[in-house]
C-alpha cells in the first residue's frame, strides 16, 4: 500500500484530532509539522517523529509531501491552500474553508488549475445521528421537511478570546458564535435539507463580551427555496456547553438531533435512534474536550481512501462554500438590516 506522506500546518486546539486520527489511519505518514511558536512545533513534532518547520512555505518547498492539513486561523486558510496547490500538493482544510466566498473561489480555482484535491472538515456530517436522519430522509419516509429549529447555547467567555490574538476579530475570525461554533450545524442541516436557500434574514449582537469585536449572538431565518426554513437562535455566552438542540419537523414525523445521536419519531408510531458505539472514541490527549468524538477521523480516513482510489471527496470546496455563503449572507443581512436573496 502507498504511504501517504503528510504535512500539518498549526499545532493549535484542533491539532490532536487531525494528528490522532492520521496515527489511526492506514497507509499515512506525518512527515512534518509547522507552527509559528517554535516551541509548539517542536514538541508536536517531537510527539509525531516528524520534523518542525516554523514557515508553511519553508515545510512545503522542503518535504516532498502528498498532503498537507490546514489548521490555522480561518483568514490564513486561503493563502495556505493556494501555495499547496501551486506545489501539487492535496489540501485537507479546517472549518471554514474561509472568511469570504470569494477567497474560497480563489482556493478552488487553484485546486483545480493544479489538479488536486481540496477537502474541507465537516466531521458532523459523519454522526451516526446525522447519517441516519438523511438515509430516512432521501428514502422519503419522513415527507416533506416542514420546518427546522436550532438553538445553540454555548460558554465562550471573555477569557476564551483573551487567550487568541485572532478569534473575536472580524479581519481574522470573520466573526464570532455563527462562523466558529454554529457553521458546523447549519452545515450539516443544509446537507440534510438538499435544496438551495432562496433567502436569508438575521440580526446579530455583542450583549455579554467585553474583549470581542464581533457577535456572541445570532439569531434569524433561513429559507429554502422549496419551502423549508431554519428558524435559529445562537449565542455563546450561556453559563455551560449545553448540548445543541435541533428539530425537525416533517410531515410524517419528527426529528430529534443531540450531539452524535438522533430520534426518529413517525407519527405512526414507529420510533428510529441512531447513537455511537462505545469503541467509538478516539483519545485526542489531557485536555482535549470530549465532545469532539469521533467523526474526525472518520471524515480523515475517508480522504485519504477518496485519494487512494481517485475519487473526487465529498466535501469539498464548492460543497464547503455553500454553507460558508450562508454564514456570510447572514452577516450582510444584519449589517444592511435587510433579507438577503440568493442568485
Amino acid at each position: 500500500m502507498r504511504k501517504f506522506k503528510v504535512g500539518l500546518i498549526g499545532c493549535g486546539s484542533i491539532f490532536p484530532m487531525h494528528a490522532q486520527s492520521l496515527v489511526k489511519t492506514p497507509g499515512v505518514t506525518i512527515r512534518a509539522i509547522c507552527d509559528i511558536k517554535p516551541a509548539r512545533a517542536k514538541k508536536a513534532a517531537k510527539r509525531y517523529q516528524a520534523k518542525a518547520y516554523f514557515d508553511f512555505k519553508k515545510m512545503l518547498k522542503t518535504e516532498e509531501l502528498d498532503s498537507v492539513h490546514i489548521l490555522t486561523p480561518h483568514y490564513l486558510h486561503p493563502e495556505m491552500t493556494i501555495e499547496a496547490a501551486k506545489r501539487k500538493i492535496n489540501i485537507l482544510c479546517e472549518k471554514p474553508i474561509a472568511i469570504d466566498p470569494k477567497d474560497a473561489d480563489r482556493m478552488i480555482a487553484a485546486c483545480r488549475k493544479n489538479c488536486v484535491a481540496l477537502g474541507v472538515i465537516s466531521q458532523n456530517r459523519y454522526n451516526p445521528g446525522s447519517r441516519l436522519v438523511k438515509k430516512i430522509i432521501k428514502s422519503g419516509k419522513l415527507g416533506k421537511i416542514k420546518a427546522i429549529k436550532l438553538v445553540l447555547s454555548y460558554h465562550k467567555p471573555d477569557s476564551y478570546y483573551e487567550k487568541s490574538d485572532w478569534k473575536g476579530t472580524w479581519d481574522k475570525e470573520g466573526g464570532g458564535v455563527l462562523i466558529d461554533q454554529s457553521i458546523h450545524f447549519i452545515d450539516v442541516l443544509q446537507w440534510l435539507i438538499g435544496d438551495r436557500v432562496e433567502y436569508v434574514e438575521a440580526n446579530i449582537a455583542n450583549r455579554m463580551h467585553k474583549s470581542i469585536e464581533v457577535e456572541d449572538l445570532a439569531e434569524g431565518v433561513i429559507k429554502f427555496k422549496k419551502g423549508t426554513y431554519i428558524c435559529f437562535y445562537l449565542n455563546n455566552y450561556y453559563s455551560y456547553d449545553d448540548h445543541t438542540e435541533i428539530e425537525l419537523d416533517c410531515e410524517k414525523g419528527r426529528v430529534n438531533i443531540i450531539k452524535d445521536s438522533a430520534k426518529i419519531r413517525f407519527y405512526s408510531g414507529r420510533e428510529l435512534k441512531a447513537a455511537p458505539k462505545s469503541n467509538e472514541h478516539i483519545d485526542y490527549g489531557d485536555g482535549v474536550k470530549s465532545y469532539w468524538g469521533y467523526c474526525h477521523w472518520n471524515q480523515i480516513e475517508e480522504f485519504y481512501r477518496d485519494l487512494r482510489s481517485k475519487r473526487k471527496h465529498k466535501i469539498d470546496g464548492l460543497e464547503a462554500k455553500k454553507t460558508l455563503e450562508i454564514v456570510h449572507n447572514i452577516y450582510k443581512s444584519a449589517r444592511l438590516r435587510k433579507r438577503i436573496y440568493f442568485n
